[in-house]
């Protein structure tokens, strides 16, 4: 069940909705970080002084030029992190897109969906982007200690999140809030398994960046399978 819900995903990515969506997300991503990247190299500029006076060396000149430009390939090295979450987030806003092109293929003459609220939308999709940052972050120390099973902690985490975040969406569309965390926890574990399908191509640049779109339609896909049965 998964994993055709996967390959159906996976053979409707050059649909015009999902390419929309995969690059209205991408380009907003890229946007915030690119503004990100300014500021920060403006705050550096203005707090670090122009000149330091080091002993035996005598005075050094342009630190606070150095230290913006050095702000640069250091976001860049965040983005590596940050690219997906962030991606994530603002592909949250467009899902609802995702999902209305599977039903159309796939599960024609469902009837209409309740519609979430641009506000909603937002809400949901910076809540999911603090939590998946902060448990993350907090993984961070069990990642080291966890030596070579870090990719299997971290495909773990990623997929309890991803599975209960688009699960909901999916579901919520037609069932309304309440409903679809009912429906979530009585299926948790297919949903997590799900989930960490999606997970494990986050290890791989630039793949990652697809996740967002085909989690949407797989887990389209899966709602209505666990909801027919």
């Amino acid at each position: 069940m998964i994993l055709t819900a996967f390959l159906k995903a996976l053979g409707q990515l050059p649909d015009r909705p999902f390419r929309s969506v995969l690059f209205r997300g991408i380009g907003l991503s890229v946007a915030l970080l690119a503004a990100l990247t300014y500021g920060i190299s403006v705050l550096v500029g203005f707090f670090v002084p122009d000149a330091v006076s080091i002993p035996y060396i005598g005075t050094v000149n342009w630190i606070d030029s150095a230290a913006s430009w050095a702000v640069i390939p250091l976001m860049m090295v965040l983005s590596v992190f940050l690219m997906v979450p962030v991606a994530s987030a603002f592909t949250g806003l467009f899902l609802d897109d995702v999902a209305q092109a599977v039903e159309d293929r796939h599960y024609p003459g469902q009837g209409p969906v309740t519609k979430i609220s641009l506000s909603g939308n937002l809400r949901d999709s910076l809540g999911f982007l603090g939590v998946m940052v902060a448990v993350n972050a907090v993984a961070l120390i069990l990642y080291l200690p966890a030596g070579p099973l870090a990719p299997f902690l971290f495909w773990a985490v990623n997929g309890y999140l991803l599975g209960r975040e688009y699960f909901q969406m999916a579901a919520m569309r037609r069932l309304g809030r309440a409903e679809a965390s009912r429906l979530r926890r009585r299926y948790w574990a297919r949903i997590w398994v799900a989930g960490t399908l999606m997970a494990v191509p986050l290890s791989l640049p630039l793949v990652n960046l697809l996740i967002p779109v085909l989690g949407a339609a797989t887990f389209t896909h899966l709602y209505h399978r666990v909801r027919g049965s």
